[in-house]
């Protein structure tokens, strides 16, 4: 029925401009000029020359009218994708600064038609339309940017984002964005739990993906990390209300395909943390000036203090790298290195501290058996 009712609509506008390319065509300026003085049409014959161009036009459009169906679609589709990529509070700031600039420009406009010597050969309209077009580009992208600091600036007031349920007291503390590694870890829930963390936490909805990839994959290890992951996930979300923070508006992130990447630069726009177990990510946010928080390094920091002379009694499990050593684990997983512990393995014994090694990946521990 549309798609009738538009073909109407155009045959109507080929009607009407078919009429209109007649009559301009008649003007008697112009059959004098072309047939000469002492030659014209009659009524009847300019009569049949309007109807004839009227009728032609009025076919043309009527044929075209399939194909300005198709490509108004496609420019629809495309301006509608636009649109969609675009912050509602851009498009509006932006409509407000083109509205601002179209008014500086008429005024402006109006002090060059007073200039008397720019009223000749259309100068003035020429410069008219170059202000309009000026002032109202730079108007829109003024608008544009103040509203994108603006959506900057609200987000980390913490006014409009991520839901945070019981996380959201924090108000003057910056987003934590978590990274895939450190949900597939899950000791974030637990920390989430105690209340340590505070302001928005921010599940990227990059980081859902490449979650979702994970628990796809082919590999069986990669795919119960990755379903972990998701369970995890779950676990927040329901656990806390958080909601999964859309980047599609994020027009920095478009054309960057890594996910680290992404991470880091939404880290800059947002002005938060990272929060992640990834050795090297903490590396390079290091390096680009982004603030991270390592759930190893907060794991490592709560472990006992260990001081060499130390006496303690653990579980040799396998044999070392070296000759003759033994490794035992604590039970928050700090490997223990047991000098001359080889023929005990599969037993209990008491050891030494000797020395205690700590590094970015954990603590290590050097002993021997206590004789």
């Amino acid at each position: 029925m549309l798609k009738k009712l538009f073909r109407a609509i155009l045959t109507l506008c080929g009607l009407l401009l078919g009429y209109g390319v007649a009559s301009f065509i008649l003007m008697h300026q112009w059959m004098q000029a072309l047939l000469g003085e002492g030659l014209s049409f009659s009524e009847a014959q300019e009569g049949g020359i309007t109807i004839c161009s009227a009728v032609l036009f009025a076919l043309i459009f009527y044929n075209l009218a399939p194909l300005f169906t198709r490509q108004g679609q496609k420019v629809a589709k495309g301006i509608e994708k636009d649109l969609q990529s675009i912050p509602t509070t851009d498009i509006a700031t932006g409509a407000i600064g083109l509205v601002i600039g179209l008014v500086i420009a008429f005024f402006i406009a109006q002090l060059i038609n007073n200039i008397e010597i720019l009223n000749v050969a259309y100068v003035n309209v020429i410069l008219s339309v170059m202000i309009y077009v000026f002032f109202g580009y730079l108007g829109m992208n003024l608008g544009r940017k103040g509203g994108n600091d603006l959506r900057l600036q609200v987000m980390n007031n913490v006014k409009k984002g991520p839901k945070m349920g019981k996380l959201g007291k924090g108000r003057d503390a910056s987003p934590k964005i978590l990274d895939t590694s450190v949900i597939i870890d899950g000791r974030i829930a637990d920390i989430m739990k105690t209340g340590f963390i505070e302001g928005d936490i921010v599940i990227p909805s990059f980081v859902l993906v490449e979650l979702r990839h994970i628990a796809d994959s082919s590999d069986g290890l990669k795919r119960a990390r990755g379903r972990r992951g998701l369970d995890i996930l779950n676990k927040i979300q329901t656990d806390y209300g958080i909601e999964i923070y859309n980047t599609d508006s994020e027009k920095a992130l478009e054309a960057i395909p890594e996910v680290d990447v992404k991470l880091l630069k939404l880290a800059q726009i947002m002005n938060g943390k990272v929060v992640t177990n990834d050795y090297n990510l903490n590396k390079v946010a290091m390096i680009q000036g982004v603030p991270v928080l390592n759930i190893n390094e907060l794991a490592n920091t709560l472990k006992p203090v260990v001081l060499p002379g130390e006496a303690m009694q653990v579980f040799l499990v396998k044999e070392g790298k070296e000759n003759n050593q033994a490794i035992a684990y604590l039970d928050d997983g700090t490997m223990i290195v047991v000098e001359e512990g080889k023929k005990s393995i599969g037993k209990t014994v008491d050891v030494l501290v000797t020395s205690v090694l700590q590094t970015s990946a954990g603590r290590m521990i050097f002993a021997k058996i206590k004789k």
